[in-house]
């Protein structure tokens, strides 16, 4: 059954794609498109970083074995089709003939295996990546055009996973040639564009890739601009200087829309945004005061005022997009003398101390803290709001246990699917749980992750999310739309729900 699901899944896209690459254009046409994204990752380099800003640019300059289009339909990449054996222990993919990488060397099965290797080896341990690929114990070259996954276990999230982030296939030679450091800052890939230039903060220019697989891309040259405020970049926006906008603040949507030039786009999307809960100091060990700090918040206040209904309340962390998303799980009710009660039942006493960490630079989020700080004041609590740097905050503060008793997690959720969040989230020992130890969820989460039955899986990983809103082990806000500023110029662009906008069917009128 699974076998004939992912070759019909398989075939059916990859119908799709070759009627996409039979319309492109076979010539470049002249035209440079500017987009601005607020975080550098800082590599380049598919295997070091987890950042939503890298998927947007990545997904340009590198390709999967898999892809996921602007609709979360997922179809062939850089195979063309594969076949689930073995219960799920094996995967068999039959790879694309004829591609090449920017350098000019071969894409084929030593490719795959390269990129593998590598990222479940030494160079993978170094960053976040390799965690959600540990399910592929080996990769297997049959010939030039056909690999075998070997797995551990059977992972439901893998080809999926298999669309972005570390899975994405890196040239063997240019980084046996050049190194990973060299290789973080100048990108090969098989891509619709190429690198020419990278200036840390700054920006990275593209050019396109005129044998590019799937059609030679619209766009002569793709430039990314690293835009850390906001405001500059509705500022750039509208002086024509840059032609789109990510994560257009909800602030700033009456200014795009002001603009006869420009437009909001805006679709439902899998980003979440919560504050999580300190479980190892302080008033929020307790299950009970973090169950009144989220009581005492408005959060449906919050997602109409500050958010301007850009937003839907979320009982879990995991959007209505996720599999596993329980819609009969209800957030906690706003209640503040509820909220009351439960701390003086704790022996919280009125005026008690605490800390909400957050990441600098976002505007929104920065409100939102500001807010929920008011909402704790009203029920006893003076809570103060810290932010911190991005990289010091995602690489220091979280990981190391550091925070507060309450710290800002956003979740891009791009895999849609609750494993992929709720696994390194809240699994022991995992990067992103520095302060849970429960061998009840842990084995919750083990147990899901080789079940092949859907329906099963689905009821687990509902029943994952209800064990985690008893626990009290966030305070759940919102998930967000995707929400872009664009220049009317840009034609056939279509909002991405997970901000990986592959560009190569975009044009700039003139």
């Amino acid at each position: 059954m699974l076998k004939s699901v992912f070759k019909t899944t398989a075939a059916s896209a990859l119908v799709a794609l070759a009627g996409l690459a039979a319309t492109a254009s076979p010539s470049l046409a002249d035209g440079k498109m500017t987009v601005a994204i607020a975080l550098d990752p800082g590599s380049w380099d598919p295997i070091d970083t987890f950042l939503v800003a890298w998927g947007a640019v990545g997904s340009n300059i590198f390709d999967g074995l898999t892809y996921r289009d602007e609709n979360a339909k997922l179809g062939p990449g850089l195979a063309t089709s594969w076949d689930v054996l073995d219960d799920g222990k094996r995967i068999r993919f039959s790879l694309r003939e004829g591609v090449t990488f920017h350098d000019g060397e071969p894409f084929n099965a030593d490719a795959v295996k390269y990129t593998f290797d590598r990222l479940l080896g030494d160079e993978g341990a170094k960053g976040p990546q390799r965690a959600n690929y540990t399910s592929i114990e080996s990769v297997e070259v049959i010939d030039e055009n056909t690999v075998d996954f070997h797995l551990t276990a059977p992972d439901p999230v893998l080809l999926t996973k298999l669309a972005g982030y570390g899975a994405m296939i890196v040239p063997p030679k240019y980084l046996e040639e050049n190194g990973d450091e060299y290789f973080n800052t100048h990108p090969v890939g098989t891509g619709p564009f190429k690198f020419v230039s990278y200036n840390p903060k700054v920006d990275l220019d593209l050019e396109a890739n005129p044998d590019y697989w799937g059609g030679a891309p619209k766009l002569s040259e793709l430039q990314y601009r690293f835009i850390a405020e906001s405001a500059t970049a509705v500022a750039e926006l509208q002086a024509g200087r840059v032609d789109l906008m990510e994560d257009l603040p909800i602030s700033m949507i009456p200014v795009v829309e002001g603009d006869s030039k420009l437009e909001v786009l805006s679709t439902t999307g899998p980003t979440v945004y919560g504050l999580r809960y300190n479980t190892r100091d302080g008033i929020t060990k307790d299950a009970n005061v973090r169950k009144a700090l989220t009581m005492a918040v408005d959060r449906a206040t919050i997602i109409s005022s500050l958010l301007g209904g850009e937003a839907s309340e979320i009982a879990s962390f995991q959007s209505a997009l996720s599999f596993g998303d329980d819609p009969d799980l209800k957030p906690l009710p706003y209640d503040p003398e509820g909220a009351k009660k439960l701390l003086e039942e704790a022996g919280v006493a009125p005026g008690a101390e605490v800390q909400i960490d957050i990441r600098a630079g976002n505007s929104t989020m920065n409100e939102v803290a500001q807010a929920i700080a008011a909402y704790l004041q009203v029920v006893g609590i003076k809570a103060t709001v810290k932010p911190y740097e991005s990289s010091v905050f995602l690489n220091d503060i979280v990981p190391q246990g550091k925070t507060g008793a309450m710290f800002q997690q956003s979740w891009g959720g791009w895999t849609l699917d609750y494993d992929n969040t709720a696994y390194l989230l809240y699994h022991t020992g995992e990067k992103w749980n520095p302060y849970g130890n429960d061998t009840t969820l842990d084995a919750m989460l083990e147990e899901q992750r080789p079940m092949t039955d859907v329906a099963e899986r689905e009821k687990k990983l509902q029943a994952i999310a209800g064990y985690i809103a008893d626990q009290a082990l966030e305070m759940p806000l919102y998930a967000l739309n995707s929400i872009y500023g664009i220049n009317k110029r840009v034609e056939g662009f279509v909002p991405a729900p997970d901000n990986r906008i592959k560009l190569n069917n975009v044009s700039i009128a003139e």
